[in-house]
């Protein structure tokens, strides 16, 4: 089984069907067999960008195993906010860095994004690059 880093925007547009990415994302995430793994902050971000009635279906959908949100300790607010620094020219918002720290602490470099440009600069802090396996669907 594996696992990936799922980031806001494909978790957006697989719940707006009137997405450019939606089918895209649903046809990835229907054919994907492992975890995905998220935090947070990308739950708050897809929240606020659904409307109220595809925030129902997406938090079920969550509830019934389509996410693992890992949790993150009070103290990891320093890193986000070194890491949101470091990448503060492109800008890196607080989703973003939540996963660039999450993929660090549990060795996860295999993303599914939309956000080609920044996850393409991102760096663990060990320097390792990230895997967009949505770029390649």
């Amino acid at each position: 089984m594996q696992n990936t880093l799922a980031d806001t925007g494909p978790l957006v547009s697989l719940f707006r069907k009137s997405d450019r990415n939606h089918l895209r994302s649903r046809d990835f995430i229907a054919a994907f067999n492992g975890n995905l793994i998220t935090t947070w902050p990308v739950m708050t971000e897809v929240c606020h960008l659904l409307p109220p009635h595809a925030v129902t279906r997406f938090m079920a959908w969550a509830a019934d195993g389509g996410l693992l949100v890992i949790e993150m300790p009070g103290e990891t607010i320093v890193r986000l906010q070194a890491l949101m620094g470091k990448y503060g020219d492109l800008p890196m918002d607080l989703a973003d860095a939540s996963l660039v720290w999450l993929g660090g602490q549990i060795d996860l470099l295999d993303v599914i994004t939309l956000d080609e440009r920044d996850f393409s600069a991102y760096r663990t802090a060990a320097g390792h690059r990230f895997r967009n396996l949505l770029a390649a669907a």
